[in-house]
């Protein structure tokens, strides 16, 4: 089926207004692209979701807010023709009282039965040492001493095609026995407490504070035949203290790792190993720091790309 996809150019101020009436119209999906919400969600002092952004959104100058929505082919101009008159008669409605911007459209026509099939040929194996990662689509047939990690990647993050992924299997390969009890903080898809298990791993804890994320983990561990080995939380770390692990991973960003560091020490073993990534270099000393302060030292540097990874153990 072929949709139209419209796209109208306004202001964060009449954003909303414009959604409200695109969704009049339409069951396909709406979508606001604006820069404010990055930069508000950046700058909030309460949370800080990422610490990698392009110095260019925070510059000041002006940005048009894009305001999408899909409409059925068949009635695309009809019902396009109803959506301007309507964004037209709510700024004549508002008398000047904020900007709508431009107003300008465009329109262009998509394949909706093609959106999935061309989204999965962007993804392929990855081959992360031992570890094989495979989009469940895939049919791969592993070589010998390769353990395949199936991923439905449509669910949430985490293909291990990104350095920071990357690096932690990596580390995980080193330092996994057939004993270790892994721990999986913020576990995204699930890809590395599954590699751990793939590795052989006799358990593994995973935690998210996504809903989405733990759906998406369950999910994974269940097609990769490690659920009865495997405890998915929606948590933001362990609530039960007593579970400890030989081997920590927290792939978030520098941020969250700072705020994280006086609570995931507790649940590692005395001689286990903490693995962190998702840090860029602006943020390594800042990381570094946090993690010396509650009794840890890095003992293993990795680097990929912008991105560092550390290996930590308790100071004796």
């Amino acid at each position: 089926m072929k949709y139209i996809e419209l796209t109208v150019h306004t202001t964060t101020e009449a954003s909303e207004i414009i959604s409200d009436i695109m969704w009049n119209y339409t069951d396909y999906g709406v979508t606001i692209c604006d820069r404010n919400d990055i930069i508000a969600l950046q700058t909030s002092k309460e949370t800080t979701y990422w610490d990698y952004m392009d110095d260019e959104l925070t510059a000041d100058k002006v940005s048009d807010v894009l305001v999408k929505c899909y409409i059925a082919e068949d009635i695309a101009k009809e019902t396009i023709a109803s959506i301007l008159q309507d964004i037209e008669n709510a700024r004549v409605l508002s008398a000047g009282a904020f900007p709508f911007g431009t107003l300008e459209d465009t329109k262009r026509q998509v394949d909706g039965d093609d959106w999935i099939d061309v989204w999965k040929k962007h993804f392929r194996p990855i081959h992360l040492g031992k570890i094989v990662v495979v989009p469940e689509w895939i049919d791969y047939t592993p070589q010998d001493g390769e353990q395949t990690v199936l991923l439905d990647s449509n669910m949430a993050f985490g293909t291990g095609e990104h350095e920071t992924t990357s690096m932690c299997v990596e580390w995980v390969q080193q330092f996994i026995t057939e004993n270790s009890v892994c721990i999986d903080v913020g576990c995204g898809s699930g890809i590395l407490g599954i590699s751990a298990l793939k590795l052989g791993a006799k358990k593994a804890y995973l935690t998210d504070i996504d809903e989405i994320a733990v759906e998406s983990a369950l999910h994974n561990c269940q097609l990769n035949g490690v659920a009865d080995r495997a405890i998915v939380a929606h948590s933001n770390l362990l609530d039960d203290t007593e579970i400890q692990g030989d081997i920590m991973m927290a792939n978030i960003t520098g941020e969250v790792l700072k705020l994280l560091a006086p609570s995931i020490p507790k649940n590692l073993k005395d001689d286990g190993v903490l693995i962190l990534s998702g840090i860029i270099e602006s943020r390594l000393e800042m990381v570094k720091d946090a993690y010396e302060s509650v009794g840890m030292e890095i003992i293993q540097k990795r680097q990929k790309g912008e991105w560092f990874s550390l290996v930590l153990k308790r100071k004796k």
